[in-house]
Order: C-alpha cells, then structure tokens, then sequence
C-alpha cells in the first residue's frame, strides 16, 4: 500500500505542479509520470528499511 499510496500522491502532485507552472494537457501527465515514478521509488525504498527493520 505504500507503494501504490506514493505513486498516487506523486501522479497528483506532479498535476498540480505542471497545472501551477502553465503546462498544458501533455505537460501534466509527464510531470505526473515523473512525480509517479519518484513517489514510488521512495516508496519501495521505505518498505525495504521496514521489512529489515522487522516492521
């Protein structure tokens, strides 16, 4: 879930992002592929430390 939490916030946060700077339709969805795909690896890293951790 904290991969899939993070690729959302990411998707929406890149939306606003490109959508605060002006970008059209097709600059929206690249900024939100990007945020998506940073959010998510984030996101895996965070779940490996808690699998080691023993969370």
């Amino acid at each position: 879930m904290i991969i899939w939490g993070g690729a959302f916030i990411g998707a929406l946060l890149g939306v606003y992002s490109a959508r605060k700077r002006g970008g059209n339709r097709l600059d929206m969805a690249q900024y939100a592929a990007g945020y998506a795909l940073a959010f998510t690896v984030v996101g895996v890293i965070a779940v490996v430390i808690l699998q080691r951790v023993g969370l």
